[in-house]
């Protein structure tokens, strides 16, 4: 369990930071958006060539990762409904409240609980792969679409993902790993150094907007952010251990390791994504800091029951 704390109290940690740099006033909104534009542009890229080179990428194809698909559809689709039908938004807002709602941290934190809660870093690898090479070029292009006012002709908008640096280096990365090839170390050593600088510039980026932004649930409607928290820490792990234990017939530690990926908390780059094209800041940035902090009594629950 030490992992779960370790994992989270880090992230709150450097959070905290940019909060109080913000309240210190070393740093403005202004500085937030260059910090999330470098870790959009240029750290994050990085940090995905050098992660997903080393990673398993023959591990996104196992059937355990039609129960995460499974529980990614079942939050991200009702959010949609809703959006479309109750609260009427935009697609580019919507776009980020789906991605609030069922984008997991699979990177930063998941990796540290994959390695402290369940043994081994490589289980988080399938959602990992899951979201880089699809849910987030496609959540990407959508935002593209909704940026520029109109879709384009057919080949704009399918080459859309190949111009997003981070779609890029995404590829690049998957594309070392199927091959084998490794980065001479005049190459990979800067990359990694770059790559180091993600995590850090979008943790501090939002504590700053938490310092400077809005209150909490001020700035949009309190049912909307209840909803998005509900799907992602309730509706997603259970969905996914419903698919897993009762469909595929998964038990044991493969099983938990599923439930327990379902049940990280948003993702900070959602709100970097929600920064860079400016549509739902706000619901991103609540539902991330609530999910992070509902996050820890479910999967210490989750520990309990499946480990």
């Amino acid at each position: 369990m030490q992992g779960v704390f370790t994992g989270f109290a880090t992230i709150a940690v450097v959070i905290g930071v940019g909060a109080l740099l913000a309240h210190l006033r070393v740093l403005d909104l202004q500085a937030q958006r260059l910090l999330s534009k470098l870790a959009f542009f240029v750290a994050s890229p990085a940090l995905m060539v050098i992660t997903l080179s080393r990673a398993d990428v023959h591990s996104v194809l196992s059937a355990n990762l039609l129960a995460t698909s499974a529980g990614v559809v079942a939050t991200a689709g009702p959010y949609c409904a809703l959006a479309r039908w109750v609260w009427h938004r935009r697609l580019g807002d919507a776009t980020i409240g789906a991605l609030s709602a069922s984008y997991v941290n699979a990177g930063n934190l998941g990796i540290p609980v994959a390695s402290y809660v369940l043994g081994d870093a490589a289980l988080v690898a399938p959602t990992l792969l899951l979201q880089l090479l699809v849910l987030q070029p496609l959540a990407l292009a959508v935002l593209d679409v909704d940026a520029r006012g109109r879709s384009g002709s057919v080949w704009q908008v399918l080459s859309r993902p190949l111009r997003n640096p981070l779609t890029v280096g995404s590829l690049a990365g998957v594309l070392l790993s199927v091959t084998g090839w490794t980065l001479p170390a005049p190459l990979a050593s800067p990359l990694g150094l770059i790559g180091n600088m993600a995590v850090p510039s979008m943790l501090i980026a939002y504590g700053i907007a938490l310092r400077l932004g809005p209150g909490l649930g001020r700035a949009g409607s309190v049912t909307e952010l209840a909803a998005t928290s509900a799907l992602k820490l309730v509706l997603q792990p259970l969905v996914a251990w419903f698919v897993a234990s009762q469909l595929i017939g998964v038990e044991g530690h493969a099983l938990l390791a599923i439930v327990v990926t379902s049940a990280l908390p948003t993702a900070q780059n959602i709100f970097v994504h929600a920064t860079r094209y400016g549509r739902a800041t706000v619901l991103a940035r609540d539902t991330i800091l609530i999910t992070t902090v509902g996050a820890v009594p479910v999967i210490l629950f989750v520990a309990t029951v499946l480990g």
